[in-house]
């Protein structure tokens, strides 16, 4: 166990470098979180993600965690999110050394609830209310948060369902608009028929509907090395059965990291990219021989994986595998100086996470400047300036000069060089990604977008 003196020290220079760096500190800039999580049955990928989670607990404002069924009966396995926050108490001195954002094992623990105990919409309608839909309730009705509240569903949908259906029932037209105007629901595969149910009669929710989910986790021989040998979370990181982390995408995609920017879903970050909406996107098999038909809900519409798939979050995995690894280490040491952090990105003077929005003309060229960018532990550091063609509106080619170092400038397509006419840029938008990462035994990434809007 780390001295007093030593959490003091540590939490003292972590302290400094939140107040020197408000990057970090721009609560608004984090995303709101409740988990709905079929958790403690078969396939222990549930369990594998709540540690994953908990670890990134700084860069997102979790709000409920949620056992609920996904398509059988399922007991209250509450007790089981609890015995995995008793193990993150255990390293919570350490982790608030290197970053004083996380949350306290007593919070955690009062947002864990039980949500429906019958599957499917069998579980939802009147005097169906659970905890866990009550509380989804009380998290959006919050008048102090503007911000959306995302639900991610790790199992099945209906509790989020039972929380919409009972403020439908019980307020105004205007009431009940204003309440499903500040949701927003990642879905993981679809696991009951509760959320084509919700698809269906109400279209306005932003709700995601992701299906690639497999093929960016890394394989048991680097979970083993990196989680499952170190501290008290990773000695609890249960071995693979069927995938690994099949849910992490819904909360990796609100990670606060200067990529993700969940209200675009366009526009691509560690949880995927989501274009455009699909029809009927259809869930797990075991809906059907659960004995339920998600056509009855037909024609409904979703976000869908764009057509890179699980390329979108392959894109980053390396990032995120150093990233989870990092934590870990946060885990189980107390001294500041013998863990690596996050480099900390300034662009184009701007200290925060938000895009850089800019607008340029066909011709004009654009410098993106990342002065004042430096590693709290002093570390060299690597730049990395990429053109982000999916997301782009425009498919072209773009030439990055001085894409290896802090200062990089770009020549806006004019046509003369013969593969784009004028047009083909005007009013579109370019992504140009800036990664910065640190010269470290387990290097570490951070991030800041340029969105750039071509006008003649």
């Amino acid at each position: 166990m780390p001295t007093k003196a030593a959490i003091f020290s540590g939490c003292i220079i972590a302290l400094l470098t939140l107040i020197a760096n408000p990057i970090y500190a721009a609560q608004p800039e984090k995303n709101r979180l409740i988990v709905t999580t079929d958790i403690g049955g078969a396939d222990p990928d549930d369990i594998q993600s709540m540690i994953h989670l908990l670890l990134l607990s700084d860069c997102v404002d979790i709000e409920g965690l949620i056992s609920s069924p996904a398509w059988v009966p399922h007991p209250d396995h509450t007790s089981t999110i609890r015995d995995i926050i008793d193990k993150y108490d255990l390293a919570y001195d350490n982790l608030i050394v290197h970053s004083p954002q996380y949350p306290s094992a007593e919070y955690l623990k009062s947002i864990v609830v039980r949500g429906q105990s019958t599957p499917h919409m069998e579980g939802v309608g009147i005097g169906k209310d659970s905890p866990g839909s009550e509380l989804i309730i009380r998290s959006v009705d919050k008048k102090n948060d503007p911000r959306p509240v995302w639900l991610t569903a790790w199992g099945g949908m209906n509790t989020i369902a039972q929380a919409i259906f009972k403020v439908k029932h019980t307020r105004s037209e205007s009431e009940f608009k204003k309440f499903i105007r500040k949701i927003r629901i990642y879905d993981i595969l679809g696991q009951d028929d509760a959320g084509a149910w919700i698809a269906k009669k109400f279209p306005e929710i932003t709700y995601i509907r992701n299906t690639e989910i497999y093929g960016w986790a890394p394989d048991d021989r680097w979970t083993d090395l990196n989680v499952q040998n170190q501290g008290a979370l990773g000695s609890i990181y249960p071995d693979r059965i069927w995938a690994t982390e099949g849910d992490s995408p819904a909360f990796l995609y609100l990670v606060a990291n200067g990529l993700n920017t969940p209200e675009h879903p366009e526009y691509g970050g560690w949880g995927g990219r989501f274009d455009i909406k699909k029809k009927n996107i259809r869930g797990m098999d075991f809906i059907v021989k659960s004995g339920k038909d998600e056509s009855v809900y037909d024609d409904y519409f979703m976000l869908g994986s764009s057509r890179e798939g699980i390329g979108a979050i392959n894109k980053w995995k390396e990032h995120i595998y150093n990233d989870f690894a990092a934590r870990i280490k946060w885990s189980e040491t107390s001294g500041y100086d013998c863990a690596n952090h996050h480099p900390l990105v300034v662009l184009n003077g701007n200290k925060g996470l938000k895009p850089v929005y800019l607008k340029a003309k066909p011709g004009q060229i654009i410098k993106l400047d990342a002065k004042g960018t430096h590693d709290p532990d002093n570390d060299p550091l690597k730049y990395n300036w990429t053109f982000y063609r999916e997301p782009s509106q425009y498919d072209g080619y773009i030439v990055i000069n001085g894409k290896n170092d802090s200062r990089c400038s770009i020549a806006i397509p004019t046509g003369d060089n013969g593969n784009a006419a004028p047009s083909d840029s005007n009013g579109k938008e370019l992504h140009i990604i800036l990664e910065v990462t640190d010269n470290a035994p387990i290097p570490l990434t951070s991030y800041r977008r340029t969105i750039i809007t071509v006008t003649q």
